[in-house]
């Protein structure tokens, strides 16, 4: 089974989202059967790097709000994230550009670190509010990642690095439709969006899996078994005739 995952790294429901699925995956049976493919996607391409606002700051201009508003609105949030053991500190946040994240972790990919990367930038940004678009900050993060500093320092000094790969689950997303994040797509067949409940996740994946492996059924249109040869023999039927 394949779960192909379109999310971004500032994104707060793509971290909670995340980790329900990893709860729904720890009860689930087959899950050394689970594939997960994490793919790109910019909440906002146009966001620099390095920015003077806050992230309360830069929600209260987009939504056209107060910061104490946007705080008191994010409090849900904060909780949601307690209760999956994860601490959101939203006060030393800040708003920036993730393009050279997702360069650096389709690189991670190509050496099986796309998980470690992805759980350490997103850790990075809402638990110890690190700027991830800042290169110095992503080369360490790569490191705790287990990347070697000189191959993650050589993706991040060439813009071009890994660009391709980014456009491309970008232009698949909107293919598909995509217009939030997080996006799971199970099997290319079923999709799901939004944060969902461990138990949605749960569902979806016995779902999928018990329609990969069930036998096919037949209805018999005969009455009985004759006129058939198995392994003991052939069925002959009786001539009642006398």
């Amino acid at each position: 089974m394949k779960i192909e995952i379109w999310s971004d790294f500032v994104c707060p429901f793509c971290y909670i989202g995340k980790r329900r699925l990893e709860l729904a995956l720890e009860q689930f049976p087959h899950k050394d059967h689970v594939q997960i493919e994490y793919k790109s996607f910019e909440l906002d391409p146009h966001a620099p790097s390095d920015s003077e606002q806050g992230i309360y700051e830069a929600l209260a201009a987009k939504y056209g709000s107060t910061v104490e508003q946007m705080k008191q609105m994010n409090k849900g949030l904060i909780q949601q994230a307690a209760e999956l053991g994860l601490s959101f500190e939203f006060e030393g946040m800040k708003p920036t550009n993730t393009f050279d994240a997702h360069r650096l972790s389709k690189y991670a990919k190509t050496i099986g670190k796309d998980k470690e990367i992805t759980e350490k930038l997103l850790s990075a940004y809402f638990t110890k509010s690190k700027n991830v678009g800042d290169k110095n900050t992503l080369v360490e993060v790569a490191i705790e990642a287990g990347i070697e500093k000189e191959k993650a320092l050589e993706v991040l000094s060439n813009k071009t690095s890994y660009e391709q790969e980014v456009r491309n689950d970008q232009s698949l997303a909107k293919q598909y439709g995509i217009q939030g994040v997080p996006f799971f797509l199970l099997n290319q067949k079923y999709a799901i969006s939004g944060a969902q409940s461990p138990e949605t996740f749960a569902g979806a994946l016995q779902k999928v899996w018990d329609e990969e492996h069930q036998k096919p059924m037949f209805q018999n249109l005969t009455a009985s078994d004759q006129d058939v040869c198995t392994d003991d023999g052939c069925i002959v039927p009786q001539n009642t005739e006398k």
